[in-house]
């Protein structure tokens, strides 16, 4: 007899099915790991995939320098306790050998791409687990579960292969290689739903605390290394959480007073925006700044 899957056993199953085909189908594979909730369950999920033996995987973060404290502890406290092996290429380094330099609005979100792609090409990667969703933004629909890139890392929307009855295609030229994103069919719900199944934990900023806050453009923003409030911008202590965690700089919060799992679900399940719509400055900057990004190798 077969038991029946609910709508979170089958997201895992898929989820699990693909971290089997690309250890299968690539040589060198990596899954990007910031410490947010998002890369925090995609590794949950190749954590279940292959045990009772070990990640066959690196983990890698590109580290804007920009991040905040309680993720960087989460993030560095996880790898330790499962003996993960994770590489960081930090933003700082590329901007101290003129590789890069800083943005005029102060934000480091956009100078990933560049140490993302020369990490790629450092180490031969040839599959990058991401942990982008679907339902987070318009560009990111219109993705494939594999997603080819050029050697130079850029993704055409053109050359998306079909996805048919779970066939994957991950033919890929030298120098190329292929974005894969496990939690594509995975809505910001499915993913604390699993979470409270799972009891996997997150960094607290996920959860309501008191944090100094000033608004501009109308999203909270936190003081930090990344800057502090302008003139006619007020620090406020306010009752806030995160739904997303980026660069400090254009990573908003949300007022919140959900405290527990429970209630971010139930706030969660009531709210009509998504959580880069609702507190990602990144994603305002043009009508296709997250497409834009991507075409030029962005995650």
């Amino acid at each position: 007899m077969t038991l029946a899957l609910d709508t979170l056993g089958r997201l895992e199953s898929e989820a699990i099915h693909i971290f089997r085909e690309v250890a299968g189908e690539f040589d060198r594979p990596v899954i990007l790991f910031s410490g947010g909730k998002d890369s925090t369950l995609l590794l949950h999920l190749a954590i279940k995939a292959f045990y009772p033996a070990p990640v066959p995987f690196p983990l890698l973060h590109v580290d804007t320098g920009h991040n905040f404290d309680e993720v960087i502890e989460f993030r560095d406290r996880v790898v330790a306790q499962h003996g993960l092996r994770l590489e960081v290429a930090k933003v700082q380094d590329w901007i101290d050998d003129g590789r890069l330099e800083e943005r005029p609005d102060g934000t480091r979100n956009p100078l990933q791409t560049v140490p993302l792609l020369d990490s790629i090409n450092e180490h031969k990667y040839d599959a990058v687990f991401g942990g982008g969703r679907r339902d987070e933004e318009r560009a990111r629909a219109k993705e494939r579960i594999f997603s080819l890139r050029t050697a130079f890392g850029q993704w055409d929307p053109k050359r998306q292969r079909p996805e048919l009855w779970n066939l994957y295609n991950g033919r890929h030229r030298a120098g190329e290689h292929v974005r894969v994103f496990p939690l594509s069919n995975w809505t910001e719900l499915d993913v604390w739903n699993y979470i409270e199944r799972e009891g996997i934990e997150l960094p607290d900023i996920y959860y309501s605390h008191q944090r100094d806050v000033f608004l501009r453009d109308g999203m909270w923003l936190a003081e930090g290394p990344w800057g502090t409030a302008r003139d006619g911008e007020t620090l406020l202590r306010k009752t806030v959480r995160y739904r997303t965690v980026g660069d400090g700089s254009c990573t908003g919060a949300v007022e919140s007073d959900a405290s527990d799992i429970h209630a971010v679900i139930a706030e969660v399940s009531a709210s009509r925006l998504t959580e880069r719509g609702a507190t990602r400055a990144d994603d305002r900057l043009s009508e296709a700044a997250m497409e834009d990004r991507k075409r030029e190798g962005y995650f």
